[in-house]
């Protein structure tokens, strides 16, 4: 007798559900860690793309100053135009081929970082110029330097308005992992083929990995929605009314 919808899933779930397990907790290994790793590198790239560069700075700063904002607007251009599945071949690949021997767990893990890191860059960047230049030229006058400024006063204010765009990015890389199967990283959909294949049943499979990465996005959504909430602004402030005299 053919099963039916419901019985060929829960089949599915009995013969693969530890491929299944397996896949999702590469997937969430490869993401989370990628995405931490490329927020460090897009926080950086985007402090020096936003750092100004004064007619009255020496020569040299000028110099490196340039430099650095080149080697950044390049980098975003790269990885901000191209596929994450070509890159991750570029990169797996041709490391390979110049003897260079890295997993496909850790090419995964570098392409979400360097993809992770040009996106980020550039919304790190919008946030620290939406800060009112007036923190900056406080902190001067108390002759901090630039870095102490983005720091202390800066990037701490930024944080707040990038926090949305950083969980829009961790849920984009969490389901773009699912393109890394090119390299042969065994993450969830590299899994599901593996189920589908062996019993034609593509439509139960991938519905079953649908599911999962439903779930995941809805519990980190939630995750998100609660870090927003405690990085907001309190609005229960009480006035001052008394006030302490010599």
């Amino acid at each position: 007798m053919e099963k039916n919808l419901f019985e060929w899933i829960f089949f599915l779930l009995q013969k693969y559900g530890v491929y299944f397990w397996k896949g999702t907790l590469i997937t969430l290994e490869t993401s989370v860690l990628g995405t931490l790793a490329g927020f460090l590198l897009g926080f950086l790239l985007g402090i020096i793309q936003s750092t100004p560069i004064h007619p009255e700075d020496s020569l040299w700063k000028k110099a490196y100053g340039n430099v650095l904002k080149g080697a950044g607007n390049l980098f975003m251009y790269v990885f901000r135009g191209t596929p994450m599945m070509v890159q991750a071949m570029a990169v797996y690949y041709g490391l390979k081929q110049n003897g260079i021997d890295i997993s496909s767990f850790s090419a995964a893990v570098l392409v979400i970082l360097l993809n992770t890191g040009a996106y980020m860059a550039e919304t790190v960047r919008g946030g620290i110029l939406s800060i009112d230049n007036g923190q900056f030229e406080g902190g001067k006058a108390l002759g901090m330097s630039h870095f102490t400024i983005m720091l202390s006063i800066v990037l701490p204010q930024a944080f707040r308005n990038i926090v949305p765009e950083m969980g829009n990015l961790f849920l984009t890389n969490l389901k773009m992992t699912s393109v890394l199967n090119v390299i042969g990283i065994a993450e969830l959909y590299f899994a599901t083929k593996t189920a589908a294949n062996t019993y034609y049943r593509y439509f139960e499979a991938f519905l079953i990995t649908g599911t999962i990465y439903l779930v995941l996005c809805t519990i980190f959504t939630k995750l998100l929605s609660v870090l927003e909430k405690k990085l907001e602004d309190k609005k229960d402030y009480e006035l001052a009314t008394e006030y302490l005299t010599d």
